[in-house]
């Protein structure tokens, strides 16, 4: 674990957010903060809400209800005369080019080297000069272990290469957080340790992190908070030791019990 930097203003607050599809309710009055260098994982069976949730502070989707900050900043909508307004798209961007985004699918560009699929957000989005840009995704590369493959198409890479890829592309950008949503989950068994393994390794780093997983070992070990989740809302959120050790609710137990058949698969071992 990172051992959490709890400072006054939250990097990331959720409060009070509401989803609906229709008559579906996905996020039911959502409440959680995220500080800095802390990584939280959330967990939860299909259905809960976890992918709605973080797609939402991506601004991906939008909200009915309740409100979402970014450093203090309110994400999507900005106060005018005696109420809100949504942003213009463009102020939109700006905020999600704070954040950093991990798909379930990789999401690369095929016909992009590896190389380019990392320096194409800095250099046309955030003004990042060509070279220095290159410079930090060959750097990224080697963190996760892909120093070789900078001149190779996706189509050559293995999912869990892609991914790494991926989250390489992620944090090229210099995200103030960045966002997980089920990242092994399109893998083969065998890939999922290389992935996790660069997951671990960006925790220990002091990234702070939301981590949309069922990889109960990872947050057990790598995550200082894990959230539950059922029915669109925030059943248990602690510490990670007491959400796993001592859980307080009857779904968090039912929920642990029924995971606990799958093997553990330990991070970094």
């Amino acid at each position: 674990m990172t051992g959490q930097n709890t400072s006054v203003t939250p990097v990331l607050q959720v409060v009070g957010v509401r989803k609906e599809y229709g008559d579906n309710v996905a996020l039911d009055g959502v409440d959680f903060e995220v500080h800095a260098q802390e990584v939280v994982a959330v967990l939860g069976p299909s259905g809960s809400g976890k992918s709605t949730l973080v797609r939402c502070i991506d601004q991906l989707e939008s909200i009915e209800g309740g409100a979402m900050y970014l450093d203090g900043e309110l994400l999507g909508y900005e106060r005018h005369r005696d109420g809100i307004r949504p942003l213009t798209d463009a102020d939109v961007k700006r905020q999600q080019r704070r954040m950093g985004m991990v798909f379930q699918q990789f999401n690369l560009f095929p016909h992009w080297t590896v190389l380019r699929n990392i320096t194409e957000a800095p250099i046309k989005v955030h003004g990042v000069p060509a070279g220095e840009a290159k410079a930090r995704a060959l750097e990224l590369l080697n963190r996760v272990g892909l120093a070789d493959k900078a001149d190779a198409h996706p189509r050559q890479l293995s999912g869990g290469q892609q991914q790494r890829v991926a989250i390489a592309r992620a944090v090229a950008t210099n995200p103030r957080i960045l966002l997980f949503d089920e990242p092994t989950s399109s893998l083969d068994p065998e890939l999922v340790d290389e992935v996790l393994q660069v997951m671990k390794d960006l925790a220990e780093s002091g990234m702070t992190m939301i981590v949309v997983t069922h990889e109960l070992d990872f947050a057990r070990h790598v995550a200082d908070r894990c959230v539950f989740m059922a029915d669109g809302q925030v059943i248990e959120d602690r510490p990670s030791t007491e959400f796993f050790d001592a859980p307080r609710s009857t779904r968090l137990r039912t929920f642990l019990t029924r995971t606990a058949a799958t093997p553990a698969r330990e991070v970094g071992a």
